[in-house]
């Protein structure tokens, strides 16, 4: 039995959530507005400033796709009434990064600086040059976005360079020279 799809949605105040036929959700809040199409194995209803999945049936495939429908309509409310924002730290001697318009570069020791196209769904803000804030409405841009700017230069255990999350801890390794002193 899914326990997270049997959940009641609350909506909060300021949010629409409208259902079209073929189980087309769409949800329009302060921040935005994001239309997701869903299974129509599913039963989506709101009523009373809830929405609630059902499932016809108890099969295994029914059953998945029950928890996951209810938590991505769960995660459009929460993005267009809030944003998201992931927060990305630059670690390195000469490790920076710079906006110019919609691309995003960074040099990270490098012979060449990375240069990345900024998705139109994404705000991005640089506070400073070692930090980027990464915000939007829909949860999974955001994180995908942030993922493959982390991946231009993932943090490494010996010196601790790289792009890291801000709240990413790196475990930290001893170099050779640690085994040598013994």
């Amino acid at each position: 039995m899914s326990r997270i799809g049997n959940k009641a949605i609350t909506i909060p105040e300021g949010v629409e959530v409208s259902v079209a036929s073929g189980n087309e959700v769409t949800v329009k809040g302060p921040k935005g507005t994001l239309t997701k199409k869903f299974s129509p194995l599913m039963t989506i209803s709101v009523d009373n400033g809830t929405v609630t999945v059902a499932r016809p049936n108890e099969e295994k495939h029914t059953k998945q796709l029950h928890g996951t429908t209810r938590a991505l309509i769960a995660t459009m409310i929460e993005g267009v009434h809030h944003e998201y924002t992931k927060t990305l730290q630059i670690v390195g001697i000469g490790y920076r990064a710079a906006l110019q318009g919609s691309k995003l570069t960074m040099q990270l020791g490098y012979s060449h600086p990375v240069e990345m196209d900024v998705p139109a769904a994404l705000k991005l803000e640089l506070p400073d040059a070692n930090t980027i804030k990464i915000s939007g409405i829909d949860k999974q841009i955001v994180g995908e976005f942030a993922a493959e700017v982390r991946a231009n230069r993932k943090p490494e255990p010996y010196g601790g360079k790289g792009i890291r999350y801000s709240d990413e801890i790196v475990r930290r390794k001893e170099g050779k020279t640690a085994a040598a002193k013994k």
